[in-house]
């Protein structure tokens, strides 16, 4: 099946479908029920078994449509991460079940993967399952679950069998988000904002029909979890300069002030000291020139400080000098002499500042004269 016999479908499709006739949720269900939903999987489960590449093919035809979407950002662990692990582990009861109603965003999932102990380190979760009868007793915690508030269901990993490595004690569930025990708190972060939520699992009954492979094999059906979640992230098409980036966008346009080396002049408070006001201890940003320069009348040499509050002489002639700071911490400098004849300014004994303490030699014989 190749690009040109989706087009062609899509507008048959449309054409005995009219978005602007029907609602958002049946027309969702009749694209499924005609394999254009996700085009990859299998006929009668939203696809045709057609090539993923192609699936932007049929996205962009009923884009261009005005056709409506399944929301995917809202319903993004389930398209990119419940969907592929039901798909590849799951019944056929199974699949029929959770797929449709996935796809079209009636249903909503999370995922129930982290705790406060086992974040990097997956396979140590602490959550335990418990066989009764036909059903597992789960307790234990999950933390930084995005959507659990508005979740129908959450894709689960719990250990079930302690006494064997790490890896080898864990089965997948698929667990009812509303089933008691269940218990949903919002994690509030220093903006403010709740994006994420912790999970607290007390005694909740799940039905063993509801568990995705075999008991034990729960680290292989996660790993399928694990890598399509790193395709839908990576593969996923974003609106350029959204999110965090595109605040910093448009405070680079709108706020040029603020740019690295900018020359525009930023806005200062009555109240805030400036620079040249307040005294700053050297630091990296001693690296750099400091143009020094003798004056003429004043018998004293006019060094510039690299900040203010550090003492400075004047002196006869004209000199400038560069002082910069050494890996070990001790100033260095060059001199040249100025066509006055004045020989630079030297340090006076006892000095440590490359700012403070000089003199220049003329000062010195017209201090002796008088």
């Amino acid at each position: 099946m190749d690009a040109d016999e989706l087009r062609r479908r899509v507008r048959e499709f449309l054409a005995g479908h009219d978005p602007a006739t029907r609602d958002r949720l049946s027309f969702l269900q009749e694209r499924f029920d005609a394999g254009l939903a996700w085009i990859s999987y299998p006929p009668g489960l939203g696809g045709l078994g057609a090539p993923r590449a192609l699936q932007p093919v049929v996205d962009n035809e009923f884009a261009a449509a005005g056709a409506p979407d399944n929301t995917p950002l809202r319903i993004g662990i389930g398209l990119g991460m419940a969907a592929p692990t039901i798909l590849r582990h799951g019944t056929d009861e199974q699949r029929r079940r959770y797929l449709r109603p996935l796809w079209t965003g009636e249903e909503v999932w999370c995922q129930l993967f982290s705790e406060p102990g086992a974040g990097s380190d997956l396979a140590a979760l602490a959550t335990r399952a418990v066989p009764d009868g036909d059903d597992w007793i789960v307790t234990g915690k999950k933390v930084w679950t995005s959507m659990a508030h508005e979740a129908r269901f959450g894709i689960l990993l719990a250990r079930t069998d302690p006494d064997v490595p790490k890896h080898a004690g864990l089965t997948y569930f698929v667990c009812y988000m509303t089933a008691p025990g269940v218990e949903v708190r919002p994690l509030r972060q220093i903006t403010g904002e709740a994006e994420f939520n912790e999970v607290f699992l007390t005694d909740v009954r799940i039905p063993d029909s509801h568990r995705l492979g075999a008991i034990g094999e729960g680290w292989q059906v996660a790993r399928t979890t694990l890598m399509n979640e790193r395709v839908a992230i990576g593969g996923g098409a974003t609106p350029r300069e959204s999110g965090m980036i595109g605040v910093v966008a448009r405070t680079w346009r709108e706020r040029p002030e603020l740019r690295p080396g900018s020359r525009v002049p930023r806005a200062r408070p009555p109240s805030t000291p400036t620079r040249s006001s307040t005294p700053r201890s050297p630091g990296s940003s001693w690296n750099c020139w400091a143009p020094r320069a003798c004056g003429t009348t004043t018998g004293r040499c006019a060094v510039r400080p690299l900040w203010t509050g550090r003492s400075a002489r004047r002196g006869t002639g004209t000199c400038a000098r560069r002082v910069t700071r050494s890996r070990a911490g001790r100033p260095r400098s060059s001199r040249t002499s100025s066509p006055s004849g004045c020989s630079g300014c030297r340090p006076s004994p006892g000095s440590t500042s490359p700012c403070r303490g000089r003199t220049c030699p003329d000062e010195r014989a017209s201090a002796s004269e008088s």
